[in-house]
């Protein structure tokens, strides 16, 4: 793995009660790393692969997370996420811009299921050579998709050596 989660998390600043949710959750890496980070919250993991859904399972079981909760469900539709509107702290969006098609649903997506003043950790990669990541979409231009849908830039983390990082306010 190219970018740690957990450095990436404590750069978020969660909070032990926060409700997180993990776009595109893939394995769960970030979904595990953020429920032992929010012992008192709840971690949102939705991910689209099926097949994905019993590893994120495996993974918050092994690591004794009962505040984990697998959604199935689709991150570039309006609702896909099966999660209430305003009811995130924070936004989990690691490695999934360069492959999401309805990039504006998406944001909107983010949007609609976080709480006024609610974060967003964006990570994606900062080259296109790697683990065939041919689409990436350049930190300048992630930047503007976000704060055309209202969301202000806080501050830019390092997310090491093949990506960049970002964290976003909804406003």
């Amino acid at each position: 793995m190219f970018s740690d989660p957990v450095k990436n998390l404590k750069a978020l600043g969660l909070r032990e009660n926060d409700i997180v949710a993990d776009l595109g959750a893939g394995t769960g890496y970030y979904a595990v790393a953020a429920g032992t980070l929010v012992p008192k919250g709840k971690v949102y993991a939705v991910e689209l692969q099926k097949d994905f859904l019993d590893t994120i399972r495996n993974k918050a079981k092994e690591a004794h997370l009962e505040n984990v909760e697998i959604i199935w469900g689709n991150i570039e539709k309006i609702g896909g996420t099966k999660i209430g509107d305003g009811v995130a702290d924070a936004v989990i969006a690691s490695n999934v811009l360069f492959q999401v098609e309805e990039k504006d649903k998406f944001i909107e997506e983010v949007k609609r299921i976080l709480k006024q003043k609610g974060r967003v950790l964006l990570i994606d990669w900062s080259e296109s050579s790697i683990m065939g990541a041919t689409a990436v979409i350049p930190k300048n231009k992630a930047r503007e998709m976000f704060e055309k849908k209202g969301f202000i830039p806080e501050r830019e983390i390092d997310a090491g050596n093949h990506h960049y990082g970002m964290i976003l306010i909804k406003q």
